[in-house]
């Protein structure tokens, strides 16, 4: 019996370039394929038939087509105006139907896969005559009539698995066909097309040179809509001093650090050492948006709608090993996909169904990136050989030569017309800050305290991570998420800080938190903090902070019941008697906070699905409490509200089968919406997350002061104020 083929209808209306699209299209299938190309305009009988012309489309080529029979059909003569000669087509291994009314409502259920073609009215006014000559011009009016009252009654662009925007540039087809790879139903027949995806080649070049990673950043990607810095932003702090705290506390900051000093490298130093800085430009260039079940690729023109859980669609795109790591390279990202995934994706995880504003997940899949190596002082050019990698390469070399010094500018940022130095204040304070509202009061938020410690000695939960968020809405001039950051970074330097575009939503986070690490060859690692104090304004009461947060047993507590649970969670997909804690409750000291740390790894089990067990650890224990799934149920009883990406992660999926991800905590999330189109009426949202963790001995009016603590480093750079009330 022969199986039945994969039917491809491209639908747009006339003039989007449906015809060249499925031409050429089909011509890249058949590298791999036998293929089958049928067009509408040869059925259509006549100028006022779109209508017939689906139902014989549908009722004659399209059914025996889909159960793998040859389809006799009634062609049309359009120098006659009649009926023509009777036509066969084939059944093929991959049918490509293409024309007005492809993708019609009757047509969909026989369908694998439906793109939608755009393109602007005079575009497609313009083509189609030069296409057609003057014979279609006097029926141009009547015909966009019927495709007018057609798609009042079938919303077939809604339907589409993809859209392309079809601007005759010649892209189309390679964006449409690397989309088609993600859906489903395709994957079966585009099993070489696949395999090409991940047969990829890596370039690297090594130059010799610490470029300003900022000035880097704005020179290569100031202008990308979606972009991703992974920014250690502590590294020149760190790799200031050989001889940083074996404990983690940074050199250099405000206080000091303790006298014990080792020279051995700090855990710090480690998480420091590289940056990642990235857009989702060139030949490969990808962006997905997941929200509620839905995962949305857009690469180049083409933008495809794949149905499903986030995890499971990760697991088709990373976790095989794509490209070996170049000789010499010591990161672990060889490129891949990059960006953030929000709290909410608890839903595949063992949490309930909350829908946030934000997205679920963004990422861009990154075909060239710089890596900065802050220990040994190189710059990294990687990019997947592609017709477009010389001429980024070139570009990329007179970038890092031209934000490179003679001395590092971390000390010396110039944002807007204000101007900060080392050894002057380290933020940028604005005139008037944004004015925060918070989620809860503070009567609100002990309430919610007192209801969490009900809810542990009822032994529901033993520790829950309680959160809120503050909002402030303002114009989007004074938003302005990129000084934004930049005052962040200097204010509160982290070892996973971060700055991410996409579109109108940013993320500028200054997180010291690891979520989870998988290196390529297997090793796991997750480094959960668990109590905070705040920095002290002088070097003895700095220190007696430092030593009050190390002997606090209910801190030590805290901190102890999550690294319990990180080990449960690691150990789904763990090698036996590989999980074991290397650092317990060790004390690392930040620009403005010190902070509790443990250190727990584990080795993977070979051939496990690696973005399974990324989906095992999350969302992090130390953003929800424990145990997990009964405590997260308590959290959304409790917060009345998404956490949206605040407390989910931000990293990295490397080509070669490694991820490393932060907590998004510390993070500042700013959304832009656009008004009545002039720049006064734009205004954004900007939202931060804090919470703690509540245990039984919790004192109320404590756990309230950590948060303030916590909302410190991001609102002090803003030049605003913890909201009262």
């Amino acid at each position: 019996m022969t199986p039945a083929p994969v039917i491809i209808a491209i639908d747009g209306r006339s003039g989007a370039g449906k015809t060249t699209l499925a031409i050429e299209l089909a011509a890249r299938l058949r590298n791999h394929h036998k293929v089958a190309l049928f067009h509408l305009e040869d059925i259509y009988p006549g100028w006022n038939g779109l209508t017939a012309g689906i139902e014989r489309y549908v009722s004659t080529v399209l059914t025996p087509l889909s159960r793998a029979e040859p389809a006799t059909w009634t062609s049309w003569d359009w120098d006659r105006h009649y009926d023509g000669d009777t036509r066969v087509t084939l059944p093929a291994e991959i049918v490509v139907i293409e024309g007005v009314g492809a993708a019609a409502a009757d047509a969909r259920p026989l369908l694998s896969a439906v793109i939608w073609a755009d393109s602007p009215d005079d575009i497609r006014r313009k083509r189609a005559l030069d296409r057609d000559g003057g014979t279609y011009e006097p029926f141009w009016d009547q015909w966009a009539e019927q495709e007018d009252a057609w798609l009042a009654a079938d919303d077939v662009p809604h339907e589409a698995d993809i859209r392309v925007l079809n601007n005759a540039d010649g892209s189309a087809p390679a964006d449409v066909l690397q989309a088609l790879a993600y859906l489903p139903a395709l994957g079966p027949a585009l099993v070489p097309e696949l395999a090409a995806r991940r047969g990829l080649r890596l370039r690297a070049e090594r130059l010799d040179a610490r470029p300003d990673a900022a000035a880097l950043f704005e020179n290569l990607y100031g202008g990308s809509a979606n972009t991703v810095w992974l920014d250690s932003s502590n590294a020149d702090i760190t790799n200031s001093d050989s001889s940083s705290a074996s404990t983690g506390a940074l050199a250099n900051t405000p206080a000091g650090p303790p006298a014990e000093q080792s020279l051995a490298p700090s855990p710090a130093t480690e998480r420091s050492r590289f940056s990642i800085l990235a857009d989702d430009g060139g030949t490969y260039g990808q962006a997905v948006t997941h929200r509620s079940g839905e995962s949305v690729i857009t690469a180049g023109s083409a933008t495809a709608r794949v149905p499903g859980p986030f995890f499971r669609w990760l697991d088709t795109v990373w976790g095989r090993r794509a490209v070996r790591t170049p000789d010499g390279y010591p990161g672990d990202f060889t490129l891949g996909w990059l960006g953030c995934l929000g709290y909410e994706l608890k839903r595949e995880t063992g949490g309930t169904d909350v829908a946030a504003p934000t997205p679920d997940a963004a990422l861009i899949f990154a075909g060239r990136a710089v890596v900065l190596d802050h220990v040994e002082g190189t710059a990294w050019l990687l990019a997947l050989e592609a017709p477009d990698a010389d001429s980024w390469l070139t570009d990329a070399r007179a970038a890092v030569a031209a934000t490179t010094h003679s001395t590092p500018s971390f000390g010396s940022q110039t944002i807007g017309e204000t101007t900060t130095h080392a050894g002057a204040s380290n933020g940028v304070v604005r005139p008037v800050g944004p004015a925060f509202s918070s989620r809860d009061t503070e009567p609100s938020y002990l309430a919610k305290i007192a209801a969490a410690q009900h809810e542990i000695r009822e032994g529901n939960s033993y520790e829950v991570c309680l959160t809120t968020t503050l909002t402030a809405r303002l114009s989007a001039a004074e938003a302005a998420p990129w000084p934004t950051y930049l005052a962040l970074r200097r204010k509160n330097p982290a070892p996973f800080a971060s700055y991410l575009r996409f579109g109108g939503l940013t993320v500028a986070s200054t997180s010291p938190e690891r979520f989870l690490r998988i290196t390529s060859d297997g090793g796991m690692r997750a480094e959960p903090i668990k109590g905070t104090r705040r920095r002290g304004a002088d070097p003895e009461r700095d220190r007696q902070l430092r030593e009050d947060l190390a002997a606090s047993l209910k801190d030590r507590a805290e901190n102890i019941m999550i690294v319990d649970l990180l080990r449960n969670d690691l150990s789904h997909f763990a090698e036996p008697g590989s999980v074991t804690v290397s650092r317990l409750c060790e004390i690392e000291s930040y620009a403005t906070v010190h902070q509790m740390v443990s250190t727990i790894d584990a080795r993977l089990l070979p051939g496990s699905p690696r973005a399974e067990a990324v989906a095992a650890c999350f969302p992090a224990g130390s953003m929800t409490g424990a145990p997990k799934i009964s405590t997260m149920a308590i959290l959304d009883r409790l917060e009345e509200g998404p956490r949206g990406l605040y407390s989910g992660a931000i990293g990295y999926f490397s080509l070669n089968g490694a991820t490393d991800l932060a907590v998004a905590i510390r993070t500042l999330v700013t959304t832009a919406e656009a008004g009545d189109g002039s720049e006064q009426a734009a205004t954004a949202e900007l939202t931060l997350g804090v919470g703690g963790a509540i245990t039984a001995d919790s004192v109320p009016d404590e756990e309230y002061d950590e948060i303030r603590v916590k909302a410190h480093g991001v609102l002090s750079a803003l030049g605003a104020d913890f909201p009262g009330g």
